[in-house]
C-alpha cells in the first residue's frame, strides 16, 4: 500500500510556514492533505481478510445456496473446507434469522387462508430440524461433516431432549389459534413414537391432530414417496392441506403437495 509514503511526501511539499510580525509560524494544511489523512485512517483500521479464507467463505456460501435451492443433488457430508463456515452459520445467528424469516412468510400466507368451520383445514410439519432442533447432537458430530451414524442418532432420539426451534414453535401455536389442524409427518420410525411424543411435549408442542411415523410397510421407501403417500391419505380423508413446512425438499415434493410449501434451512444433511 503506497498511501503512507505518499502522505509523508505530500506533507513535506505542502506544509508551508508563513512568518508573521510576531515571528510565529502558522502551519497550513491543504484540503487534499486532510482527505489523505481520512483515507489513511480507513485503510489503517480496515480488517484485512486473508484471500484464502475469503475464497473459502465465498465457496461455502455458494455451496449452501445450491443446497437450499435443491441444485446440489445427492450429497452425504458437507465439504471439509466448509465445516467452520457451517458451524458459524448454525451458531452465530444467521440460521436463527433465516428460520424466523421462513416462519414469518409462512404465517403471512396462513393469514390469507379463510379457515372453514368444518375443521378440515390442515398444515403439515416435519419434526427434525423443523419443529425440533438436533443441533446439540450435531455439535458433537461435526455439523454434518461425518457420515450419518444411525445408531448414535437413535440414541439421541431416545434421550428426548431436543429443544424446540423457537420460530417454529411460535408459528405452530399461531396456526392452531387460527383453527388449522396440525399434522406431524416424520421419517422417524414407529418404535420411536413414545420418545418423539415425550420430546415434543418437553419442547412445548401439544394438541396436534396426528403424529405420522414410518410403519413396517414404509421401511425402505424414499422420503419423498413415503411423505407423498401420507399426504394423499389425508387428502382422501377430506383434509385441505394448505401449508407444509420441512427442512428437506423430500418433505415437500412429490404428489399431493400442499398449496404452499415452506423450506427451512439445513446445510448439515440431505435426505432424498
Amino acid at each position: 500500500m503506497a498511501y503512507p509514503q505518499n502522505l509523508m511526501t505530500l506533507l513535506f511539499i505542502t506544509f508551508t510556514f508563513i512568518s508573521t510580525s510576531s515571528s510565529q509560524s502558522i502551519l497550513q494544511i491543504s484540503p487534499q492533505i486532510l482527505d489523505l489523512f481520512a483515507l489513511n485512517r480507513v485503510f489503517t483500521h480496515r480488517k484485512i481478510i486473508p484471500k484464502d479464507n475469503n475464497k473459502n467463505a465465498m465457496y461455502c456460501e455458494s455451496w449452501r445456496f445450491t443446497v437450499e435451492t435443491n441444485d446440489a443433488g445427492l450429497w452425504a457430508c458437507i465439504p471439509e473446507k466448509c465445516v467452520s463456515f457451517v458451524q458459524d452459520y448454525m451458531t452465530a445467528g444467521r440460521y436463527s434469522s433465516d428460520l424466523t424469516a421462513v416462519a414469518d412468510q409462512s404465517l403471512a400466507f396462513a393469514n390469507t387462508v379463510k379457515v372453514a368451520n368444518d375443521k378440515m383445514d390442515g398444515w403439515i410439519f416435519d419434526v427434525d430440524e423443523t419443529l425440533l432442533s438436533n443441533l446439540p447432537y450435531y455439535v458433537n458430530h461435526g455439523f454434518g461433516s461425518q457420515i450419518f451414524d444411525e445408531v448414535a442418532f437413535d440414541k439421541w432420539v431416545n434421550e428426548a431432549e431436543a429443544p424446540a426451534i423457537p420460530a417454529s414453535l411460535k408459528l405452530y401455536k399461531e396456526l392452531q389459534q387460527r383453527g388449522f389442524k396440525i399434522f406431524l409427518l416424520t421419517g422417524r420410525s414407529e418404535f420411536q413414537r413414545n420418545d418423539t411424543v415425550k420430546n415434543l411435549v418437553y419442547a412445548g408442542y401439544s394438541n396436534w391432530e396426528r403424529l405420522i411415523l414410518r410403519g413396517p410397510s414404509d421401511k425402505g421407501k424414499p422420503a419423498t414417496q413415503f411423505k407423498s403417500e401420507k399426504r394423499k391419505e389425508l387428502e382422501d380423508e377430506g383434509y385441505r392441506i394448505h401449508g407444509s413446512s420441512g427442512d428437506q425438499w423430500s418433505d415437500l415434493m412429490g404428489f399431493a403437495v400442499a398449496h404452499r410449501s415452506f423450506k427451512l434451512p439445513n446445510p448439515m444433511y440431505y435426505i432424498a
